[in-house]
């Protein structure tokens, strides 16, 4: 297989890659409550903390990093290009954030598009990360440390780019860009209540705790 064949495999895999419901699967093992019916309805890492605890939550992270990563590890290995490589990081994002498996509903892409990142521009991602760290200590919001951090890292990706003079695919800060705007398209009801002063607050005692309620 090579060639056009081989691109259309290699992204399709990367989507049901991203499908991959690691909060639902992950919540079963926990013998939590399912995240779809809890909280805000998404399967993401946020949502986990908040109804399963540390521990699983981390796990759902995990998770959620490696179906970003591989796809784009898988492409690197084959020796697709830089094209199959973003639109395999695109396709992944995309199946986070709308499963197959899930009717189309998800998370909001924000751990697949990091693990996607850690292949294609891992330096972007350690700048990134502190921020969003911050920003989550500082106002207790995890949408904004989101939406934030995700910002540092396309400016971040953008900056190498610059540097690199021309040793680097332009097409790497230009998924860059496209990916943390998915991140922020799903993100819509959290900037709204952000604006309006709704949102809800990361109750920071639960990263101290094995289970909600529980002790660590």
């Amino acid at each position: 297989m090579d060639g056009l064949p081989l691109a259309v495999a290699l992204v399709v895999g990367a989507y049901l890659s991203g499908s991959i419901p690691m909060g639902v699967l992950v919540s079963r093992v926990a013998g939590g409550p399912d995240l779809r019916t809890v909280g805000s309805g998404r399967t993401g890492g946020t949502n986990a903390l908040r109804a399963l605890g540390r521990k699983w939550a981390l796990l759902v992270v995990a998770g959620d990093v490696l179906k970003g990563a591989l796809p784009v590890i898988a492409a690197r290995l084959a020796g697709a290009g830089p094209e199959v490589e973003v639109l395999c990081a695109l396709a992944a994002v995309l199946g986070a954030t709308w499963s197959i498996f899930l009717g189309l509903r998800g998370g909001r892409g924000v751990g697949a598009g990091v693990g996607t990142m850690i292949v294609i521009q891992p330096l972007a991602v350690a700048i990134a990360t502190p921020v969003f760290v911050g920003v989550i200590l500082l106002t207790r919001y995890v949408s904004l440390g989101s939406l934030v951090g995700s910002a540092a890292m396309v400016g971040s990706a953008w900056l190498f780019w610059m540097a690199a003079n021309g040793s680097i695919s332009i097409l790497y800060p230009i998924y860059t860009a496209a990916g943390a705007a998915l991140v922020w398209l799903a993100h819509a009801d959290n900037i709204d209540r952000l604006v309006h002063g709704t949102e809800r607050k990361l109750d920071l005692a639960l990263l101290g705790r094995g289970r909600p309620g529980g002790a660590a």
